[in-house]
């Protein structure tokens, strides 16, 4: 198991992670120290608390904006795909008619 020293809001924090995170964790400290310098700067004489508690919230903001996106899209991919189903039923249903059509205009055989 690792160990990796970060850096969020004016304080280090050790912490453990598996063997090869350590930089994908530094990165998430980074988001978060954004977004606390943000709240900093917002909001000058937060405490630490307080300043992790904004950093989160912004985070939470952005995930559930996120998330709204995501099921937006979705719910267009599903009407795409029933527009495309209805399609071709009715292209279905325009073949068949023409060849109905095409049959009642046949010459009928002699008897």
């Amino acid at each position: 198991m690792a160990e990796t020293s970060l850096h969020i809001a004016g304080r280090h924090y050790t912490v453990r992670c598996r063997d090869g995170e350590e930089a994908h964790l530094a990165h998430l400290a980074d988001l978060i120290e954004r977004k606390a310098r943000l709240a900093q700067q917002n909001t000058p004489g937060l405490t630490e608390v307080r300043t992790l508690l904004f950093a989160a919230l912004f985070m939470a903001d952005e995930l559930n904006e996120l998330e709204r996106e995501a099921v937006g899209r979705q719910q267009q991919l599903a009407l795409d795909n029933e527009d495309e189903s209805a399609t071709r039923a009715i292209e279905a249903l325009a073949a068949r008619i023409e060849k109905l059509s095409d049959r009642l205009a046949a010459p009928a055989p002699d008897a």
